[in-house]
């Protein structure tokens, strides 16, 4: 009886995806040849191409390449969710980002996709009682991406973070699915409380470069926050809001404000 055996790619149309443009870019720039068969050609999966980015990036002196590996194909292994996540990801900075041209981009050059996958497997260690672990995962990314996201922050599917410099979220802070941010945001705390100190982020929500949300405040589905603004209070949802403290100025200006990427005020009448 013959044996039907299935092309992994075939079954998986982003990681198909990826491998195609990944051969398109040896053929461009041969140069960079080396560097995409490790990275992704030499992989079966999207998972173990994943984990190959994050040990490879993560690794140091004090722990190896090889042991970061076996951890991260572990915590794919075990949790479905993560690769899931991981593609709601990278379709987000293909959809939002205009700088993003093809999926292979994030997966090799952006580190805010990247930062947000160590994140993930972070969470996962922490979820199983690894606490130590995810520390190390934490402290490399901040030291490795400027982007600094605690382990037992939650954060949800669709995740777009433009540039990805100087991030901070809190270690209560939760974030929801298909929220965009820029460079230089905070997810922070007010004081020294141990208690659920940190934002809550609704579904859909734009926030601006440099902005900081500070306390254990909910922030509205479809909200958007402008660039340098400081929210202290609550905002309700589809409204934006500005300034220092920031106020509300307007409507949300449209239905999905994380996708459309519009930080524009418009005068209403």
């Amino acid at each position: 009886m013959a044996v039907t055996r299935t092309n992994i790619a075939e079954a998986d149309p982003v990681w198909a995806r990826i491998t195609r443009e990944a051969r398109e870019a040896v053929s461009d720039e041969p140069l960079l040849g080396g560097m995409v068969h490790y990275s992704i050609l030499h992989h079966p999966t999207i998972e173990r191409a994943l984990s190959f980015r994050t040990s490879l990036k993560l690794a140091n002196g004090e722990m190896s390449e090889q042991i970061l590996r076996e951890i991260c194909e572990e915590a794919y292994a075990a949790d479905p969710e993560l690769s899931l996540a991981a593609r709601a990801d990278l379709a987000a900075t293909y959809e939002r980002d205009p700088a993003c041209h093809r999926f292979l981009q994030p997966m090799l050059f952006f580190k805010g996709f990247q930062a947000v996958q160590a994140y993930r497997l972070a969470n996962w260690l922490w979820r199983e009682g690894r606490r130590d672990l995810a520390y190390f995962f934490q402290m490399r990314s901040s030291e490795v991406f400027g982007v600094d996201i605690h382990p037992a922050a939650r954060l949800g599917k669709g995740i777009m973070i433009d540039h990805a410099h100087s991030i901070v979220i809190g270690e209560t802070a939760v974030v929801g699915d298909n929220v965009s941010m820029l460079h230089s945001v905070t997810l922070g705390g007010t004081g020294k409380e141990e208690e659920d100190r940190h934002p809550k982020i609704g579904d859909g929500v734009l926030i601006g470069a440099g902005a900081k949300v500070l306390g254990n405040i909910t922030v509205g589905y479809c909200s958007r926050i402008a660039a340098g603004s400081v929210v202290l209070d609550p905002v309700p949802p589809c409204k934006t809001v500005a300034g220092v403290p920031a106020r509300i100025v307007g409507e949300a200006g449209c239905s999905q404000p994380a996708v459309n990427m519009d930080h524009l005020l418009r005068n209403e009448t």
